[in-house]
């Protein structure tokens, strides 16, 4: 499962699998990802004409033949300001051999060239493999809180791509001290999710009843933002005698919000998936309880339960298609995408065609709302 973040991934109705949803951010790739994507990759300083640059130093790629280059600011690049013919320090800049011009990311003292080639030598996150994320993680954790900017944007770039499971490799790194602070300073709140669960890999008791008291005061205020790291991070450190509070506190309990139950089942998918504190089975178990709890909504765990290969609940899925509650549409799809994945539905009924081509209101075709 992928970490994968968070804001973005506590409105996420079906949960898949590369990085990990809890901290994940969705849009544009990451700087970091840039560096591995880019041809070419330099340390350049500028030069009277503000649009061309001075190589320094090539990151990735081949030295430009009269070693300069013309660069430009992205939309959410670093202010003008920065690159000035006054100003010498170095500014890290990227190009797509598509690309005209390179592409600033921001400024970077030259000392960090050796660890920015490791970074540009590393795969594209959709191709990397549990060991070479384990690698990954190692590389850029001690940059964490490096004091060039730049370089602690990286690193928790890559850390948020990271999958859950890679983020054991930080445990010998981790300096648990400085996340302590971190969690207690508002100006590195955006952060936050990445340190709970650095923090659950790492923490002692110490940390287990901080993030205790966390989730206390947003079980009282009803509140989901951080929430799903703040579980995993919780359950993490606890263990599975933990799951039945998470179950009792949010899927069985009618007062929490949809982002809070959502929230939840993000936290045990990704201990789900990576099978270690919290085993496999038990989540199933709290999965089959979500199902009973919010008929409406079952099939929010079907993406899970179909990549674990876990086809017991082919009864339940069919039980529900007949039984006239009204599923909400993501949840119907991912319940057909389950049943038509699965080896036995058929034997036990499931007829595809009769449930996609219905064209009736009701369980599987709702009524389209009235303008």
């Amino acid at each position: 499962m992928r970490w994968h973040l968070l804001g973005a991934a506590l409105v996420l109705t079906c949960v898949t699998a590369t990085a990990c949803p809890l901290c994940l951010g969705w849009g544009q790739p990451s700087k970091a990802q840039q560096l591995v994507t880019a041809q070419q990759v330099v340390l350049a300083v500028p030069t009277a004409d503000p649009d061309r640059f001075r190589v320094v130093q090539v990151i990735k790629g081949e030295r430009p033949a009269d070693s300069t280059v013309e660069a430009g600011y992205s939309c959410s690049g670093p202010a003008r300001g920065d690159a000035t013919p006054t100003n010498a320090r170095p500014l890290l800049l990227v190009r797509d051999d598509l690309l005209p011009t390179y592409v600033i990311l921001g400024a970077i003292d030259a000392d960090r060239a050796d660890w920015l080639c490791a970074l540009a030598r590393g795969k594209v996150a959709t191709d990397m493999s549990p060991e070479d994320w384990r690698a990954r993680v190692a590389l850029v954790i001690k940059h964490l809180d490096d004091p060039e900017p730049l370089a602690a944007d990286l690193a928790y770039a890559e850390l948020k791509a990271a999958p859950y499971a890679a983020l054991h490799a930080a445990k010998p790194h981790v300096d648990v001290a400085a996340l302590r602070r971190w969690l207690a300073d508002p100006d590195l709140a955006a952060r936050w999710p990445e340190c709970l669960l650095l923090l659950g890999v790492s923490g002692s008791a110490q940390d287990a009843a901080a993030v205790e008291q966390r989730l206390q005061a947003a079980l009282q205020a009803s509140d989901a933002t951080n929430l799903s790291a703040m579980l995993a991070a919780d359950l993490e450190l606890r263990g599975v005698e933990r799951v039945a509070w998470v179950e009792s506190n949010y899927l069985a309990d009618p007062k929490r919000s949809p982002a809070e139950i959502k929230a939840a089942l993000l936290a045990l998918s990704v201990h789900g998936t990576t099978n270690g504190a919290i085993p496999r089975q038990r989540v199933i178990h709290s999965y089959r309880l979500f199902m009973k709890k919010h008929p409406e909504n079952a099939g929010d765990v079907a993406p899970d339960l179909a990549a674990w290969q876990y086809w017991d609940a082919v009864p339940d899925y069919l039980a529900l298609m007949k039984s006239g509650v009204r599923q909400q549409y993501p949840s119907r799809l991912a319940v057909l995408a389950y049943l038509q994945q699965s080896p036995n539905a058929k034997a036990l009924g499931f007829v595809p065609e009769a449930a996609t081509a219905d064209s009736k209101p009701g369980l599987w075709n709702p009524p389209l709302p009235q303008r």
